[in-house]
């Protein structure tokens, strides 16, 4: 019997604004999060991931230290990153870290590791984005030779060799859960395969359909390396209000916000009405009413055969209190939805 489709909840702790329009400061910010991560377990969303930036617009840099503060508030909602920036990091200090968290959370804790969309995090940490390539593929070879959690021998070039080295804390039961975050990269999908871990597909824009190549490059790339078939998952953006004309009104314009800000730093042109309507349509925006967003889901789901759909409901400037209506129609209205709709 196949498990049930896991509905999920993403956000990078984005700096809202309150009633006035005025930018709270990150830690107001934080504590928000981790009420609206209370919200999710209450009402059965089965994951809650916190995004890695070091940046002003987003409030959360350390994801692991708001993810225990949420597990000592929570009973059953999994707790992970989305994603940790392992090239920038160390890859023992981060097994340690969620071994950590599992530990205080009961078992609950995963990881989804990548190479992350910004580039802060390296001149902050003294790491060259020359070796932006090579930081993750050694890091990431590391830390998949630390989930056996045997005595570990390896021998890199970015760092002095291990021998017999033993991590602390273990993980309590089985394994740590670890996710490869992938964006649109082949190489990424096979990476995630050779090393035998789930795949966590960020699509933020377009038809979702167009991923359908990755997994089926996956579910090759596994076959081929002699594995076992592992779950699939999808992060994309969305926000969920009583009706599609609401929710789109809600959102337009700190969405706009975010993504002009966004883009600007990287050679985009602002976003227009015509383009936010287009991927509210046909592409990788999930908003609207509860039955237009379940709709969605659901769809992407059947078409990519996913195990989990993570929803990025976090938009530049959006207000903690539009942030948790959202939560709260996800939670009751669209997650028994789509889990009907699939079945």
């Amino acid at each position: 019997m196949t498990k049930p489709l896991e509905l999920g909840l993403d956000t990078f702790g984005d700096v809202t604004k309150d009633a006035a329009g005025t930018p709270l400061p990150h830690a107001q910010v934080i504590r928000n999060v981790v009420d609206e991560a209370v919200l999710a377990d209450e009402l059965g969303i089965d994951f809650i991931g916190l995004g890695e930036h070091h940046r002003s617009d987003f409030a959360i840099s350390a994801p692991d230290v708001a993810l225990a503060a949420i597990a000592a508030r929570t009973k059953r909602i999994h707790l992970g990153s989305a994603v940790t920036v392992l090239s920038s990091d160390d890859p023992i200090r981060v097994f340690q870290r969620f071994a950590t968290l599992d530990a205080i959370s009961g078992g609950r804790a995963e990881v989804i590791l990548g190479r992350g969309s910004f580039t802060e995090s390296f001149p902050l940490f003294g790491f060259d984005l020359q070796s932006y390539e090579e930081l993750f593929e050694e890091k990431l070879d590391l830390f998949a030779a630390l989930l056996s959690q045997k005595p570990v021998t390896w021998e890199g070039k970015l760092r002095p060799p291990l021998r017999d080295q033993l991590v602390y804390p273990p993980v309590e039961h089985g394994t740590l859960k670890t996710w490869i975050g992938v964006g649109g990269s082949p190489k990424s999908v096979v990476r995630a395969a050779h090393y035998d871990l789930p795949l966590m597909l960020a699509i933020i824009g377009g038809d979702p359909a167009r991923f359908a190549p990755y997994v089926e490059l996956y579910h090759r790339a596994l076959k081929e390396f002699g594995r076992t078939p592992k779950p699939i998952g999808v992060h994309s953006p969305g926000y969920v209000a009583e009706t599609d004309e609401q929710a789109r009104e809600e959102l337009w314009t700190d969405y706009k916000t975010m993504r002009d800000r966004i883009g600007k730093e990287r050679g985009w042109p602002p976003m227009g009405r015509d383009e936010f309507v287009s991927e509210a349509d046909h592409g990788s925006l999930y908003v609207g009413s509860p039955e237009t967003v379940a709709r969605k889901i659901a769809a992407t789901a059947k078409t990519l055969g996913i195990a989990r759909f993570q929803l990025k409901y976090s938009a530049g400037p959006l207000p903690h209190e539009k942030l948790m209506r959202s939560i709260e129609l996800y939670g009751r209205k669209v997650a028994p939805m789509v889990r009907e709709m699939v079945g």
